[in-house]
């Protein structure tokens, strides 16, 4: 499904967090949302999924205005993996990963026959299978992350929506993840920190400085070393990559603050 942003601004306390953000995320394809911090990836990500209204400006998926469809139906559509994720409920791995399918049942629960079936594929896509049945306040941070991945995945999403999805995670699960999730062929916005994984899993790319989109398009054209010096204020040499199809992003040093 293809997103639609259009002249998104959303302003707070006086001040712009995103100003006049219009672009097209490709249906099918992964696209890496990028920025320093404070620069309004997690913001963009909540307007796209409906969680937030914007002050200006809509998202449409395909013939969707995402924030004129209900709940459920917005549930459907679009999943969203949050950065911090957290319950106080006395439940299991698998109990918290089953929370995705809320959106496929009736009000009374019923109506989800392919359920378990469904949250057990999800919790071995993610390598969670092995503690579906521990705990959730015995898990680590790291296999916390991958269960609320689970949780999403559950949902049955057209759209994926992840913020920060490989920040509890070892380097080993990061790419297990990534290389998954390129293989979904859903229409997939993931704000990343690291413009290395970024530049070998993603299609497209987008970087953010100051709520505003300074570029976007194929991720072999956009990323290059003079948006990485302008926004991140890091010099990077990027290169092909010795196996992959995707370039290679090596930094070199850190650029003098500008004054």
């Amino acid at each position: 499904m293809k997103i639609e942003m259009t002249d998104i601004g959303v302003r707070a306390d006086g001040r712009d967090l995103i100003a006049g953000v219009s672009m097209t995320c490709t249906p099918g394809k992964v696209t890496a949302l990028l920025g320093p911090n404070g620069s309004g990836k997690t913001t963009l990500l909540n307007v796209v999924a409906g969680l937030r209204r914007p002050t200006t400006g809509n998202v449409n998926v395909d013939e969707y205005d995402v924030h004129r469809l209900p709940a459920r139906q917005r549930s459907r559509l679009l999943a969203l993996v949050e950065q911090q994720a957290s319950t106080g409920l006395n439940l299991t791995a698998r109990d918290v990963a089953s929370l995705g399918r809320i959106p496929h049942r009736s009000r009374w629960g019923a109506g989800d026959s392919d359920g378990a079936a469904v949250v057990q594929r999800c919790l071995d896509a993610v390598d969670a299978a092995s503690y579906a049945d521990r705990p959730w306040a015995q898990l680590s941070g790291g296999e916390r992350q991958r269960v609320h991945l689970a949780r999403t995945l559950a949902q049955e999403p057209r759209v994926l929506l992840l913020d920060e999805p490989t920040n509890h995670l070892d380097l080993a699960h990061q790419l297990r993840f990534l290389e998954r999730l390129r293989g979904l062929g859903l229409t997939t916005v993931v704000a990343l920190h690291d413009l290395d994984l970024a530049a070998a899993y993603a299609d497209d790319v987008a970087v953010l400085d100051g709520g505003r989109l300074v570029r976007h398009g194929p991720v072999d054209s956009t990323l290059d070393r003079t948006v990485v010096a302008d926004v991140y204020r890091v010099d990077v040499t990027v290169e092909p990559h010795p196996i992959r199809a995707n370039p290679h992003v090596r930094w070199n040093h850190a650029l003098e603050a500008e004054r």
